[in-house]
């Protein structure tokens, strides 16, 4: 029995099948964004438009979703985080990063996703993009007249900083 595409390591047929065949209702916001990816893969954009909002669904391009799935190979999910999207919350947030090859292409779709309760099930309802971290320098900067770190014995300004 093949694993889930979502990468939760249990065989597809008990993980994100029976949401997608509309057997059950995912139970977390995780849970919905998982079978989501599945969805992609096995090109189940009925899913995709069932699980999106009710008042995002105008915005959304049954096509280009259709394309999207078929035109991609999907390589995998990394969920990278979750906030709240547990039984009993109302809304839930999950950053995820997922895999494929577009056009002989390796590209990754990084986004924080937004998922709303109502109605007994969970909707995707948006995302956006995560900001990158700001690196800060663990070490101090070099000053202009302080002795080159290449060991030249020159003022950095007279040798690697000019």
């Amino acid at each position: 029995m093949p694993s889930c595409h979502c990468g939760s390591g249990r065989p597809f047929n008990s993980c994100c099948a029976p949401y997608i065949s509309g057997a059950e209702v995912a139970p977390t916001a995780e849970t919905l964004m998982r079978s989501r990816y599945s969805a992609y893969v096995e090109q189940a954009i009925d899913y995709l438009g069932e699980t999106l909002h009710p008042g995002h669904k105008a915005d959304w391009d049954r096509d280009a979703t259709r394309r999207w799935a078929a035109d991609a190979e999907w390589l995998g999910l990394e969920i990278v985080a979750t906030e709240a999207g547990q039984p009993g919350d109302k809304e839930g947030w999950v950053e995820f990063i997922a895999s494929f090859n577009e056009q002989d292409a390796p590209k990754r779709h990084h986004e924080r996703s937004r998922f709303q309760f109502q109605d007994g099930r969970w909707y995707y309802v948006d995302g956006d993009v995560p900001k990158p971290q700001t690196l800060r320098h663990e070490t101090p900067r070099v000053g202009r007249n302080d002795p080159c770190p290449c060991g030249s014995g020159k003022k950095y300004k007279k040798c690697c900083g000019a």
